[in-house]
This record gives structure tokens, C-alpha cells and sequence, in this order.
């Protein structure tokens, strides 16, 4: 192993996270998967780059284990998906909540759903949904305000094979990604009226409070969308955004699920913020696999 380049990773990284990035590293450029020198990669996750946006690679709980997936992609539940920058890569606890949400609920394709992302990002939680539930069970639309979300959203769906329009001889799972603004008074806008009411809402918005996210590491803060993450002084002004949403005259389906994402000690407070709408008969929280509380969970 070369000793100066796990001294300058070390550096940013410390020595044993230094050690396992550069073996995977080597790892990356034997197998063929990046035309980069070991020392470019290095010199540029020494600058705080994601390993996701240099080589495609997972979280750091797969290093060891030699698995390896094609340049700009992050496996997802069992989807492989792409990321680029500036777009906010998914993350593992995202993951968790959206599988279990997968689980909870049981549509068919007799009896289809209607799902809204708001903030899609990737696409991540929409498209696994429409992967792990039955072919024609939902309908799902996405929005972002970020151009290059929708771009990136929108070639996740063609490479997991969720089409935009299903025939109605060949019922499938559908995904759109529309380019909107879902704080603006007219949202819902143009073809995603057709979709209302909505039966499922899902969210993963901007959460972090102005004083975490000054202190978030570089790999974050330098190549991560600030839009994506900052959710204003409090990081709680895209809750009550969506609460306001939620109680615009027929968004929601009389059995409605809503699933949204928080941040640290922020869970039952945005739980206060739900029940505020007087809407739902039920909340929870969920926990993520670190035992935190990670999402807010409400049913009509």
C-alpha cells in the first residue's frame, strides 16, 4: 500500500477509513471499473469528493465484503441506481424506512394506488416502490425543483425499467418525474392533476437546521445540492410546507399514508406538525437501523 497516499488520505479521513478506502480503490482500477490513477482519486476524495460521485461506490459496510457495482451508481434496496452531482446520493437509512414501507402496505393491480415523492432527488423512494410492488399496483409521480434531479430521476426509471406509460394490455408500474415546485399555491400542476387523489405521500426534504449544516463534513457541504439539504434556521419549514399541502382540498385519498423522512431530534416534532392538520387518525415513528428516529409515519 503506498504510504504517502494513505498519509495525505489520512489526513481528511484517519488511518483506518484511510486504509479501507485505499484498498478498495486499488481495488476499483485492477477490476477495471475507473480509468482514474490511484493518485487522482485520491487527490480528489483528499478534497472531500464522494467515493459515490469518483468510482460509484457503496457505503462504506460493503468495502470489505469486495462487492463492486458500475461507475456513478449506489445500490438502493435491490435496485443499482445512478447518482451525479449535485444530486443528494441515497443514503442506507433511507433505504430501511422505504423498504419497511414496502412491506406495510399491499396494493394490486385491482386495486391500484396513486404515490407522490415530493423532493425525489434520485428517485430512489418512488422507484423501489414501484419495483417491490406488483406490476400495475401504482402509479407513482415525482418532483423536484432541481433540473438535475429530474434528469437523474428520470434515467434511474429507464435503467430499473420503469416506464412513464404502461398499455393497458400490458399493466405495469409507472413513474414521472415532472419539474415543479411543491411549496408554489398551484401545486399540484399540469398532468399530475390526473393523478389526485393521492393514496400514498412519501418525503425525504431538506432537514438540516442552519447551525448542523455549517458543520457538515466537506464531502457533503462541497458536492451535495445545498437545496437538498438545508431546511431553513429551524430545519423544520418544509414540514409545515407539506402540512399545508396535505390539507389542500382533494390531495389526499380518504385512506391516505403519508411517510416522511427526519432529521436529528426533529421526529416528534414534525409528528406535532402532522397531527396539527387534524387529518390523521394515526401517527408513529419508525426507527432506523441505528436506533434513531428517522420517520414520521401518518394513516387516515
Amino acid at each position: 500500500m503506498n504510504s504517502h497516499l494513505l498519509a495525505r488520505l489520512a489526513i481528511s479521513l484517519g488511518r483506518n477509513q484511510a486504509s479501507q478506502e485505499l484498498r478498495w480503490m486499488n481495488h476499483a482500477i485492477s477490476r477495471g471499473h475507473t480509468n482514474l490513477s490511484l493518485e487522482d482519486i485520491v487527490a480528489r476524495r483528499a478534497l472531500g469528493e464522494p467515493l459515490q460521485y469518483i468510482l460509484g461506490t457503496y457505503h462504506m459496510t460493503l468495502l470489505l465484503s469486495s462487492l463492486t457495482f458500475p461507475t456513478g451508481s449506489q445500490p438502493f434496496g435491490p435496485l443499482n441506481l445512478l447518482t451525479r452531482p449535485p444530486v443528494l446520493i441515497p443514503r442506507p437509512e433511507t433505504e430501511h424506512w422505504v423498504l419497511k414501507l414496502a412491506e406495510s402496505l399491499s396494493p394490486t393491480a385491482q386495486n391500484p394506488i396513486s404515490l407522490l415523492d415530493l423532493g425525489t432527488g434520485s428517485g430512489c423512494i418512488p422507484l423501489l416502490l414501484c419495483h417491490l410492488w406488483p406490476p400495475g399496483s401504482v402509479r407513482a409521480c415525482a418532483v423536484d425543483i432541481s433540473p438535475h434531479a429530474m434528469c437523474l430521476a428520470t434515467d434511474n426509471a429507464a435503467l430499473c425499467g420503469i416506464p412513464q406509460n404502461a398499455s393497458a394490455r400490458s399493466p405495469r408500474n409507472t413513474f414521472t418525474a415532472t419539474f415543479a415546485n411543491f411549496l408554489a399555491d398551484d401545486f399540484p400542476v399540469g398532468g399530475m392533476r390526473t393523478a389526485l387523489p393521492f393514496d400514498v405521500i412519501t418525503s425525504n426534504p431538506p432537514y438540516i437546521p442552519w447551525d448542523e449544516y455549517i458543520t457538515l463534513p466537506r464531502s457533503v457541504s462541497d458536492y451535495e445540492d445545498p437545496k437538498a439539504l438545508f431546511g431553513g434556521p429551524t430545519g423544520l419549514e418544509f414540514y409545515h410546507a407539506i402540512a399545508r399541502f396535505l390539507c389542500r382540498s382533494g390531495v389526499l385519498s380518504p385512506s391516505a399514508f403519508v411517510a416522511l423522512e427526519v432529521g436529528r431530534e426533529q421526529a416528534e416534532k414534525v409528528e406535532q406538525v402532522v397531527l396539527s392538520t387534524g387529518l390523521f387518525r394515526h401517527t408513529e415513528i419508525w426507527l432506523d437501523p441505528w436506533g434513531k428516529q428517522r420517520t414520521v409515519i401518518a394513516r387516515m
